[in-house]
């Protein structure tokens, strides 16, 4: 995916006023409206135009933008990194559902996920807008429900068009059995209501960090388990960490890699709960001292094992 420079499709400075953008995009869209212009590809570089605009018209986006944006050139491959957005919050105000169809890849990689927890939505007059962002948690949070403490930053610009930011920490309560995806709803924590009408709430998207051994599945849990190749051969019991605690694991008799165990209800925890799916990988030991050359070469010769003849042949 290619990056945007959506200053240049403008034609403005970085450091250019809201005033300014407004102006810019006035006379670009003059200029390009399909309904009045001439160009053969009016149609074309009005659709970056108004992308450009709905980044750049929106402090909450331009200050994003520019901020994950800074140091790329037009053109170079881009891709956000995993988590970037998770310590910005947002308001909930932006383009409605499908106003952003026309817009490209590089938009929705970027802005998408961003602004897309909770919506528009329907508000009650007078009450504060919704606020959005993303947490960040561990597997391992979700099977006993934790207290974490949240650091958000509000992007804004300035008088002169510069990225500024408002933090503030949260006490977050997590509850148990929560999944990637899933909102909690802060009551009360988004934008103040006006006239003393009451404030918005704050909706905070789940996402689970990378785990080194676990990938996550819904409520399933799936991990690869190494077994010997005579736990294998001969069927084991082999203990399994997981999340919720060490499990032990009967290994069947002649199971082979990539065969896989399913262990139900050990997935996180819900109604019902998810399972945890067990890849089966065999690791052979290395042949590093005369003793495993020794027992190797015999099983060379006793077992007459072909792993490359068709069975029954």
């Amino acid at each position: 995916m290619q990056f945007k420079d959506y200053y240049k499709t403008l034609g403005i400075a970085r450091d250019a006023s809201a005033d300014e953008v407004k102006k810019a995009f006035r006379r670009l869209a003059r200029r390009y409206h399909p309904d009045v212009s001439k160009e053969k590809d009016a149609e074309a570089r009005m659709k970056e135009i108004n992308e450009a605009n709905a980044v750049l018209s929106d402090p909450q986006k331009r200050a994003a933008y520019d901020q994950l944006g800074s140091g790329y050139r037009p053109g170079q491959e881009f891709r956000p990194p995993p988590g970037w957005d998770a310590p910005f919050e947002f308001s909930s105000r932006g383009l409605a559902p499908g106003e952003e169809a026309d817009f490209s890849d590089f938009f929705s990689e970027f802005f998408g996920r961003a602004h897309g927890a909770g919506g528009r939505g329907a508000r009650r007059p007078g009450r504060g807008e919704d606020h959005h962002a993303r947490v960040i948690l561990d597997v391992e949070d979700a099977f006993g429900g934790v207290s974490r403490q949240v650091s958000l930053r509000i992007p804004s610009l300035d008088a002169a068009g510069r990225a500024s930011y408002r933090e503030r920490t949260l006490n977050v309560k997590i509850p148990k059995g929560v999944c990637a995806g899933q909102v909690i709803r802060l009551a009360g924590q988004g934008a103040p209501g006006a006239g003393g009408a009451p404030a918005g709430d704050l909706l905070l998207e789940v996402e689970f960090r990378p785990h080194p051994r676990l990938r996550v599945d819904g409520r399933d849990l799936l991990m690869t388990v190494d077994v010997t190749p005579w736990e294998a051969a001969l069927g084991a019991v082999v203990p399994v960490d997981l999340p919720g605690g060490e499990v032990r694991v009967r290994v069947p008799e002649g199971s082979q890699s990539g065969g896989q165990l399913r262990l139900r209800g050990k997935g996180i925890p819900g109604d019902p709960p998810g399972d945890a799916l067990l890849d089966l990988r065999v690791v052979l030991p290395p042949a590093d001292t005369p003793r495993a050359r020794e027992l190797y070469e015999s099983m060379a010769r006793e077992l007459a094992f072909d792993p490359r003849r068709p069975a029954g042949k």
